[in-house]
């Protein structure tokens, strides 16, 4: 196989909000690229409410990532749903590994966004998917009825909680430091909500049960409590999914490096949305950098060509 003739000019590595709109602005550009990803929406899609996406005062997560497939429909590229093992510089050309196979680009845009992360304590993994979760959209409705937490204090933890109030019984939100970070229209709901106990300067110690959780360990002042609770929420932010390419430059925070053209260190490598060290991760930021990244990958091939 001559791999420099069978290579695509771009390869779009993730599909969320940035992976979606560089796929939308290369292809309009008619560039031969090919798009690969586990999933189309990426984290929007698991989103209750989203008030703040230019063009919608309310929308559903799962409503926009309808829009976003919607969309992509309206253009001719590869879409492979696959998961990208590695991602490997190989002369003037990018391999993209895959568990299916391979695929060689003369341009690459990593847009693989973040994944949650994790409170690191005793019981924590052995409970995962039996009482401890990360996502109260797609697990919410199992605990209808029952007490819950939620760990965290930024917007997707006040999120969570406001969804849970329609759902548990009670909701327990803890919070380590004394303020919540999130902002003041979601805190404000969530205390006129008569379901919801708040616990500051808390931290949790282990995640207990059986089969199922059953309680968490908190300490607060010194002092330790059991709660009993069926569901722990974890909503305490993210971390970048960059550990596919290892020869890029990332701060201390494992983000990719970028300059405002979404380059990298690596020439004909970009990346985009919140896999970099792009400040504020929103949707509406993602969005913006995604059309970026596609403009400077065209602007580098065509000044090569």
């Amino acid at each position: 196989m001559n791999e420099a003739s069978d290579s695509k000019d771009l390869i779009i590595i993730g599909a969320g909000p940035a992976g979606i709109t560089a796929s939308i602005y290369a292809a309009r550009k008619r560039m031969d690229l090919v798009v690969i990803t586990t999933n189309v929406g990426g984290q929007v899609v698991l989103s209750s409410e989203i008030e703040n996406y230019t063009g919608f005062q309310y929308i559903t997560g799962e409503e926009l990532g309808t829009k976003f497939n919607e969309h992509l429909a309206r253009h001719k590229f590869d879409l492979k749903i696959e998961e990208v093992q590695k991602l490997e510089r190989k002369n003037d050309l990018f391999k993209v590994i895959t568990g299916v196979g391979t695929y060689m680009g003369k341009t690459v845009i990593v847009a693989t966004g973040r994944k949650p992360r994790e409170l690191k304590v005793p019981g924590e993994r052995e409970f995962k998917n039996r009482g401890v979760t990360y996502c109260a959209t797609c697990d919410g409705p199992l605990f209808e009825g029952l007490d819950v937490c939620v760990v965290g204090g930024g917007n997707s933890a006040l999120e969570a909680v406001l969804q849970l109030t329609r759902i548990a019984k009670s909701v327990h939100l803890l919070h380590r430091r004394s303020e919540l970070r999130a902002d003041k229209v979601f805190v404000e709901k969530a205390k006129v909500s008569d379901n919801v106990k708040f616990w500051f300067n808390t931290h949790v110690k282990e995640i207990v049960g059986d089969n199922l959780v059953r309680g968490i360990r908190v300490q607060r002042n010194g002092a330790e409590t059991l709660l009993p609770v069926r569901g722990v929420f974890v909503e305490i932010g993210a971390v970048p999914n960059s550990n596919i390419v290892g020869f890029v430059e990332k701060n201390r925070a494992d983000e990719i490096i970028v300059n405002c053209k979404c380059e990298t260190n690596v020439p004909g490598l970009f990346a985009s949305g919140d896999v970099t060290n792009v400040p504020e991760k929103q949707i509406v930021v993602a969005a913006g950098e995604g059309c970026k990244a596609a403009l400077s990958a065209f602007r580098y091939l065509s000044q090569r060509q």
